[in-house]
């Protein structure tokens, strides 16, 4: 990171500017045996389409509230970013009644109707897929967002001391989510440019940590894996061992 790194949107352009070709999201899903890896370049890329998306379409603006109803994946990873880019407050499992809008997982559907503003719905298939059948009451994000522009500004300045992450009863800001990020990776002592085996849930701060915002900001990588309690010992020694992982997250506490 740059010492003028002061939100989690910050952080991605720098490393971008820095390495746009190394790896940045690596992710498995252990149930379906999906896998796929976004450098730094690609993830900024859907960062972009998608921010461009939530300020243009959904009409987002600094200071709104969006209850994210995803699992640790690669695209949650996207959204916390774009919201971060635009200024939007990123509510992890947060109460879709009370927010501006949504974004929901295919099996959060049914809680994401509670939301009377616009309301998004992500397949969560290999490749970004799309529904089979659009859901109805919602826009199918692998429709919407791929003709979105490859670069975003936007249309106000983000303030890093507001707040941009709600999770596990927490509010932090922009500045804070950076700040505590090095913080994770100073006490765990995460080595330099870490790649970061990650198999938490994101909805807790360790989760989003360990999964995203540390690894980013510490000029790292993380290989986020979803139900790797799937795995057993043996597999799990060879996927670190394949992943080059130099770091594993702790258990969850």
């Amino acid at each position: 990171m740059n010492a003028t790194d002061r939100t989690p949107a910050d952080l991605l352009s720098s490393a971008l500017a820095a390495d746009p070709a190394r790896p940045l999201v690596t992710f498995y899903d252990d149930a379906t045996g999906e896998r796929v890896e976004l450098s730094v370049a690609t993830f900024a890329n859907w960062v972009a389409k998608t921010a461009n998306y939530l300020q243009g379409d959904l009409a987002a603006e600094p200071g709104d509230r969006l209850a994210l109803l995803l699992p640790a994946h690669w695209q949650t990873a996207v959204w916390l970013l774009a919201c971060s880019s635009v200024g939007v407050v990123a509510e992890v499992d947060g109460d879709p009644a009370a927010a501006d809008l949504v974004v929901a997982g295919p099996d959060r559907l049914d809680a994401g109707r509670g939301c009377s503003g616009e309301r998004v719905a992500l397949a969560l298939r290999p490749l970004g897929g799309r529904f089979p059948q659009p859901p109805e009451g919602f826009a199918d994000y692998a429709v919407e967002v791929p003709g979105q522009g490859d670069r975003f500004a936007p249309f106000a300045p983000v303030d890093p001391g507001a707040a941009a992450l709600a999770v596990g009863g927490e509010e932090l800001t922009g500045a804070g989510i950076v700040a505590r990020a090095l913080a994770d990776a100073d006490a765990v002592g995460l080595p330099e440019a870490p790649r970061v085996l990650s198999g938490l849930p994101y909805d807790t701060w360790q989760g989003l940590s360990y999964g995203l915002y540390a690894p980013l900001a510490t000029g790292g990588s993380v290989v986020l894996c979803r139900h790797l309690d799937q795995l057993d010992a043996p597999a799990t020694a060879t996927r670190e061992s394949s992943e080059k992982i130099t770091f594993r997250a702790p258990l969850p506490h």
